[in-house]
């Protein structure tokens, strides 16, 4: 039987946009990003994740977990 490794994810579950920034306070990803990050590449994926963390800080106060999220981000990145 033959296992696929896991799609890294920075998601946590919280899936609220926010109208100015067009990104999920919780993930930072915008929701074009959501919807195709199963059909995207690890390097795509990559790509994205490496920007998520200044979009949190952007979203400053609005950001549902900042600290949660920056610590999935860098999980997921393998840092």
């Amino acid at each position: 039987m033959t296992y696929s490794k896991p799609i890294k994810s920075p998601c946590l579950r919280v899936c609220a946009v926010d109208g100015r920034a067009n990104v999920c306070r919780g993930c930072g990803r915008s929701l074009k990003e959501i919807a195709g990050w199963g059909a995207m590449s690890d390097a795509e994926r990559d790509e994205v994740l490496r920007e998520l963390p200044a979009r949190i800080e952007n979203l400053g106060d609005k950001a549902s977990a900042k600290e949660e999220a920056l610590a999935k981000i860098r999980e997921a990145l393998g840092e």
